[in-house]
């Protein structure tokens, strides 16, 4: 019977043909986590800015207590290989869970995200986009709204890059867009911003 000690991690009672596969499974298993959705630092190779910096409170403008379009982003350092877009902006400090503000996806490999893109299923102007329902159970986007006294919220400005375009209808959900992804993400970067409603 095989033992792992805590102290030296030693296999005991393993055949060595066996022993000599665990490199083989581990290295197998890290491919694997670099194929899940969620951006690992294996795939942090984008550069994702706005009006806003890093860890930087949201213009109101781009939330409920202004005009409420989305921000315009700056994607920088994609590949070559780049098919299409992906785009979620969620909201981990909700207070029933993490909150989506905006889902979006077929956005050709641009390095320029106007902002105000109307809200509609499918958008060819200023660029083609494809969008899916929100929390709010609205198509497009929908800004920072947190609860008054909530305190500070974190805006996540998710930025995936993929090697092919979705096979996925206007108004889709958040659900929907993540299967369709898995296994296609070939980049990541993400902005986050702040915003708080006293």
């Amino acid at each position: 019977m095989a033992l792992i000690t805590r102290k030296s991690f030693i296999l005991v009672g393993v055949p060595p043909i066996m022993k000599s596969l665990i490199p083989i499974v581990l290295a197998t298993l890290v491919i694997l986590g670099m194929g899940c959705i969620g951006g690992g630092e294996e795939k942090m190779s984008l550069k994702v800015s706005s009006v806003f910096g890093n860890n930087e409170f949201i213009p109101a403008k781009y939330t409920c207590e202004g005009v409420d379009i989305n921000p315009p982003l700056k994607i920088e350092g994609l590949s070559d290989n780049v098919k299409s877009l992906v785009i979620i902006v969620d909201d981990p400090d909700a207070p029933m869970g993490t909150f989506t503000h905006w889902i979006a996806w077929n956005i050709p490999p641009v390095t320029e995200i106007p902002e105000g893109i109307p809200k509609q299923g499918e958008v060819d102007k200023p660029i083609h986009i494809i969008q899916g329902r929100n929390d709010f159970g609205r198509i497009g986007y929908n800004g920072p709204c947190p609860p008054r006294g909530h305190g500070v919220h974190h805006y996540h400005f998710k930025v995936y890059a993929l090697d092919t375009t979705l096979n996925l209808k206007p108004g889709a959900s958040r659900k929907e867009l993540e299967k369709a992804m898995e296994g296609h993400v070939i980049q990541y970067g993400e902005l986050v911003g702040l915003y708080e409603r006293k």
